[in-house]
């Protein structure tokens, strides 16, 4: 078990040799997203990081899961025709890992082992409620999570009709993750025989390479993934006195001893809160334990966690995502070239299907939702606003979508190929222009540094240090 560590381990060493991310400046916030939605002004749903659920941020899909929402509307001009649709999905809601069900079992025991007390309604609630997590459940989709994946074929094939036509080639991709099998296989199914792909039935192809890049990079492994001291940021919060506040509130509301709880359980906790919002749509008597403050503080914790091992925390974490970067541009080339020559292109529609940790790496890449100032565990009021949210950039079956377009009257051969960026079905603001839409030409310019410099075997490498010296970083 990782041992508690406190702020002051957080020093100069831990950082030093890990070079901090140094991908795009940090833009206005203005030059996010189009559509950034408010803060949750009540409940918690607003709160649960890479647990929320895709609704939270596409509300309008409440009322209707096949809307199009508010931003429906195509910008791009009339004479314009998509190309190519790569899309990059995380898989959809999911039951909690085998890890977090037996702490929550741990949690839940030690609840049915006191007696009742008159004055903890909240603990007698929470002893009388079903325990009906198996381990063996451990990280599979739940049938909501196929219900997410088969609405948003629909969706993307509505906003995309072209592409999705009869007889367009799909390729389906996945890592061998279990839940990233039956998502693909969910997206292939909501397109349905009315678009009929093809006689044959799609195969949803695995591809951990590119999937799951972050195991194939020993440096990532070695120094961030397997390493206690990358993630003293989130250790040092966790004994911090906004954690310690929460720690405090829920042993009282359960009349638990304090020393009997920890931020691993309270998180538990909280997170099964979500699951039982995200996977039966129901609010869990484990909701009752926090107010939205304390939800703002586990997102915190969460959101730490996310920036130091999958976000701007170190150089690394992004860099090992430029293999999946670089192959989205040589298959979009090749698309380009088909186009030029007068060639069917070859492959319209490719869709991939992996985790949080495989997007949010490569937004980060990309220099999205870069913060001026680092998360770190003694400013967590200064990042009230802060843009690095996983919540709203990675929720369950959160999307990057890539839409290369051909224009027939372009004023110039430059603007004949155009790029359209989508983010959770919203469009991007592209960071050299501050528009939605850019020439091909440009965006690959823009990012002409990683395209032909980011070598995934040189990233990754191992410095050439003693090992056992890892813990001295």
């Amino acid at each position: 078990r990782r041992r508690p560590r406190s702020a002051p381990s957080c020093g100069s060493r831990a950082v030093a040799a890990m070079a901090p991310h140094r991908a795009a400046p940090a833009l206005p916030s203005a030059a996010i997203l189009l559509l950034l939605l408010p803060l949750a002004s009540a409940g918690l749903s607003g709160y649960f990081g890479t647990k929320s659920r895709y609704e939270e941020v596409n509300p309008h899909l409440l009322r209707d899961p096949l809307s199009l929402g508010p931003a429906a509307g195509s910008r791009l001009p009339a004479a314009c025709a998509p190309l190519q649709l790569r899309a990059l999905l995380r898989h959809g809601t999911r039951y909690p890992t085998a890890g977090q069900i037996r702490r929550l079992g741990q949690l839940h025991t030690r609840l049915l082992r006191r007696p009742a007390a008159a004055a903890c309604p909240a603990a007698a609630d929470l002893a009388a409620w079903q325990m009906w997590y198996e381990e063996s459940l451990d990280g599979r989709l739940a049938p909501q999570g196929r219900r997410d994946m088969e609405h948003l074929a629909r969706r993307l094939a509505a906003r995309f009709p072209a592409l999705f036509a009869a007889r367009r080639r799909l390729v389906l991709a996945s890592s061998s993750k279990h839940r990233c099998l039956q998502s693909g296989a969910a997206f292939r199914d909501g397109l349905g025989p009315s678009l009929s792909l093809g006689s044959d039935e799609v195969e949803v192809e695995v591809n951990d390479s590119l999937m799951r890049f972050f195991d194939h990079c020993a440096k990532f492994v070695a120094l961030v993934e397997d390493n206690d001291v990358a993630m003293c940021q989130v250790d040092a919060f966790k004994e911090g006195p906004e954690m310690r506040k929460v720690l405090e509130k829920v042993a009282s509301a359960l009349c638990l001893p304090v020393e009997e709880l920890n931020a691993d359980l309270v998180q538990v906790a909280f997170l099964t809160c979500s699951y039982e919002l995200a996977i039966k749509n129901v609010t869990s008597p484990w909701c009752s334990l926090f107010s939205e403050e304390d939800a703002k503080v586990l997102e915190y914790l969460n959101d730490l966690k996310q920036y130091w091992k999958r976000g701007y925390g170190y150089d690394i974490n992004s860099r090992s995502s430029c293999i999946l970067f670089q192959d989205i541009f040589q298959h979009l080339d090749k698309a380009v070239e088909e186009s030029k020559s007068s060639k069917p292109i070859s492959s319209p529609l490719i869709v991939q299907v992996g985790h949080a940790e495989t997007l949010q790496p490569l937004i980060a890449l990309m220099g999205f939702f870069k913060d001026d100032e680092p998360l770190k565990a003694n400013n967590y009021v200064r990042q009230t606003h802060r843009k690095f949210r996983s919540g709203r950039i990675v929720p369950y079956a959160a999307n990057l979508v890539f839409v290369l377009y051909h224009c027939d009257q372009a004023k110039t051969s430059k603007e004949e190929y155009q790029v359209q960026m989508l983010l959770n079905e919203k469009p991007m603001l592209f960071h050299h222009s501050s528009e939605t839409i850019s020439t091909y030409e440009d965006l690959k310019d823009y990012y002409k540094d990683i395209l032909e410099n980011c070598h995934f075997k040189e990233e990754c490498e191992l410095p050439k240090i003693n090992i056992t010296a890892i813990d001295e970083l």
